[in-house]
């Protein structure tokens, strides 16, 4: 595992979408979702805004490994479990980031019923080529 760089955080930390995918057992990149982002501190964190069942969650959790690209930046990641005193601080980001779209769509990716669907980006280098 490598760490993020400053401009890294900045750049993924501050874009309003990111794209996410799971890599298949086989090796292959499964196709791209866009859901948002969030930074906390020197973290990048992504919530699924329809639970744990939603099938990129699903898939990333299975695999453990993907890439993610947001503001020019294509990056490999781990999807890790969030320590568990940090959710409070992600729920402010999430609100300071995206509450001009209103508390409905808002309210599916903060409070207590989200932590099972929140993953930390750990920065990676999985010595894998994208396919």
């Amino acid at each position: 595992m490598t760490a993020w760089t400053e401009n890294e955080l900045t750049r993924i930390g501050g874009a309003e979408e990111l794209k996410i995918s799971s890599y298949r057992f086989d090796g292959s990149l499964r196709p791209y979702v866009i859901i948002w982002v969030v930074r906390v501190d020197d973290e990048l964190y992504v919530r699924s805004a329809y639970g744990s069942s939603n099938p990129w969650f699903v898939r990333a959790t299975a695999s453990g490994t993907g890439r993610i690209q947001a503001d020019g930046i294509e990056r490999d990641v781990a999807f890790a479990e969030p320590a568990g005193d940090v959710h409070v601080a992600i729920d402010a980001a999430y609100h300071a980031k995206y509450d001009r779209y209103g508390p409905a769509i808002v309210g599916t990716v903060v409070g207590p019923q989200t932590i099972p669907n929140t993953l930390r980006l750990v920065a990676a280098d999985l010595a894998r080529s994208p396919q």
